[in-house]
């Protein structure tokens, strides 16, 4: 693609997500996802192959269905309560704004087109999608937490944990597992939302961290199956160890960044007295736990046929300083946690 028209698509990206976050009125939150999403596809398909048309098709119908529920929903709320607001949602539009911004997400059971689209695209393009552009409807969410029903947060959330880690353990394609990563991770942060919003901020900005060094790191080992991932001890050591470790940080596993806001969100949530799902999502919370180890034992423990015995590491040919601080953070942000929140 022309670097130019990268360069616009890239700003045209920024633009959509700086318009959301600091916009007051429905519309003009509306417009910026509009942005954001119309700017993404020619990213989608600077390679025009079958597959990247088709997930570039699937994300545009199902990005165009969530905008027209949520521009019906806000169009009622202006009819009820005379103003466009995105403070004052009122009870009746808040339950079909939510659902379609949790549409947007690729939160379950809205979550079908997530794998697909992630699958046929580049592994640079699926970081964004995975990353930049869960931020604006993110924020919405965060915005209208103090309105949102916590019955329907805590199904959408039990329901993406369970899908999330059902879906993935078959996968053998690393961009399908990190989309089922994604809607797992994101039934953690919506089921506290309602309760306690500035812990799924946390949780929010830690699964943005670590789905960021997973990409980054798989883009550095040009790697999208498991049985490429299988050979690169060989090519890049010290790089696959850190990956192995990023993996256990997705799973939870202390004493890495991913542990601190399991364990915040399943206290919240013990501390309201629901006990039962505490109990169902640390139980759903094994199945992802599952294909993480597969994973991390196919990268540390097995070791390809028709590898190599070269003691020759094939590191990259520049250091990417962006990416050192990104994996190192994905891994030892625990110690850090009480000064984060406290902040």
């Amino acid at each position: 693609m022309n670097p130019l028209a990268m360069m616009m698509f890239l700003t045209s990206l920024a633009i959509g997500t700086t318009i959301t976050l600091s916009s007051h009125h429905w519309l003009l939150a509306w417009i910026g996802l509009e942005i954001n999403t119309l700017a993404l596809l020619p990213i989608m398909t600077k390679t025009p192959h079958p597959r990247a048309i088709e997930a570039a098709t699937k994300y545009f119908l199902t990005q165009a269905t969530a905008s027209a529920l949520m521009l019906f929903s806000c169009l009622m709320n202006a009819m009820q309560a005379g103003e466009w607001d995105i403070n004052t949602p009122s009870n009746l539009m808040t339950n079909s704004l939510s659902i379609a911004i949790m549409m947007k997400l690729g939160l379950a059971p809205m979550h079908f087109w997530l794998p697909e689209v992630l699958q046929g695209i580049s592994l640079v393009t699926g970081l964004i999608l995975s990353t930049w552009q869960k931020i604006p409807p993110m924020i919405l969410l965060f915005q209208i937490s103090h309105n949102i029903n916590l019955s329907l947060t805590v199904i959408l959330g039990l329901t993406s944990v369970l899908i999330g880690g059902w879906g993935g353990i078959g996968q053998t394609q690393i961009r399908k597992i990190m989309a089922f990563s994604s809607i797992g991770h994101l039934g953690w942060i919506i089921i506290i939302l309602k309760l306690n919003p500035q812990l799924s901020l946390f949780n929010f900005i830690l699964y943005t961290i670590m789905t960021t060094a997973m990409f980054l790191s798989m883009i550095m080992l040009s790697a999208t199956k498991m049985s490429q991932i299988s050979t690169s001890w060989t090519k890049n050591p010290a790089l696959t160890t850190t990956t192995m470790l990023v993996l256990l940080s997705l799973a939870g596993l202390p004493p890495l960044t991913g542990f601190p806001p399991k364990l915040l969100i399943i206290m919240e949530l013990i501390k309201q007295n629901m006990f039962i799902s505490a109990t169902l999502i640390m139980l759903a919370s094994l199945l992802t736990l599952f294909f993480y180890l597969r994973l991390t034992y196919i990268i540390a423990l097995t070791l390809s046929p028709n590898t190599h015995n070269s003691t020759i590491w094939r590191t990259p040919t520049k250091p990417w300083l962006v990416f050192s601080i990104i994996n190192t953070m994905a891994l030892t942000l625990l110690p850090l946690t009480p000064a984060i929140l406290l902040t």
